[in-house]
């Protein structure tokens, strides 16, 4: 198989996790209140604890390899305020899309990562994939639940439609494959500015909406989140 069709498959892959989560999300025989509650804070800490995991192992390890100090913390801050302005404006439209755009505004710059990532590095780019279709099934989880509340559109058409935007990752992916492996530079800058976006993302949207009074459980799902991609770095760089 080329290499440009693995990637296509990787991007596309953690895209469908958009729709899988918004499946999620209708399983109607669920009740209400228990989605409000255990499961869905556990699904919501889970991608947090995800995330956190791919900018402690990926994003910025492989980031300042190529870039000093000044300018890695330099697009570090710059990817948590343009996240924090992407929030802003989308506060002051009070769209009811807010969620689903904060999901592309996540996925499109981290599949462009991992269409770079996958120029020199192929196994932390197999777990960049992963760590990214983690994150995407809570965000299509929220997504769709914000949207089917706010607007006619039915649950069918709201899947196809989060469905079609997973192809904006091959996209991305094979963008940032042709265009940005002469330059290494660029590709760390884009997954320091990745991962100060994803920094800003966990702490605004997503740990707030993990603490339940007298319920433990679903803090945990961040522990294991994050185990989950530290064993999948240890097992591509071989520790």
């Amino acid at each position: 198989m080329s290499t440009p069709l693995i990637l296509i498959l990787l991007t596309l892959l953690a895209g469908l996790a958009m729709p899988f989560g918004a499946l999620i999300a209708n399983i109607e025989h669920i009740k209400a209140d228990w989605l409000e509650a255990e499961f869905r804070h556990g699904v919501i800490a889970f991608g947090g604890g995800a995330l956190l995991s791919a900018i402690a192992l990926v994003l910025v390890p492989e980031g300042i390899q190529h870039l000093n100090v000044y300018a890695s913390s330099l697009f570090f801050i710059a990817g948590g305020f343009v996240f924090m302005t992407v929030d802003i404006i989308l506060d002051k439209f009070k769209t009811s899309a807010s969620q689903l755009l904060a999901m592309l505004s996540d996925f499109i710059p981290e599949s462009l990562a991992l269409g770079a990532t996958f120029a020199i590095n192929e196994s932390g780019a197999f777990l960049l994939a992963i760590l990214i279709a983690l994150q995407n099934t809570p965000e299509g989880f929220n997504a769709f639940r914000e949207l089917k509340d706010s607007s006619s559109m039915s649950a069918s058409k709201l899947i196809v439609s989060f469905s079609l935007m997973a192809m904006l990752g091959p996209i991305a992916g094979l963008s940032g494959y042709f265009w940005l492996t002469s330059y290494p530079q660029i590709v760390a800058a884009i997954m320091l500015f990745a991962a100060g976006g994803i920094m800003y993302s966990v702490f605004q949207d997503i740990a707030p909406q993990v603490p339940l009074q007298k319920h433990w459980a679903p803090p945990i799902g961040a522990v294991f989140g994050f185990v989950l991609g530290l064993i999948g770095f240890m097992l591509t760089t071989g520790n």
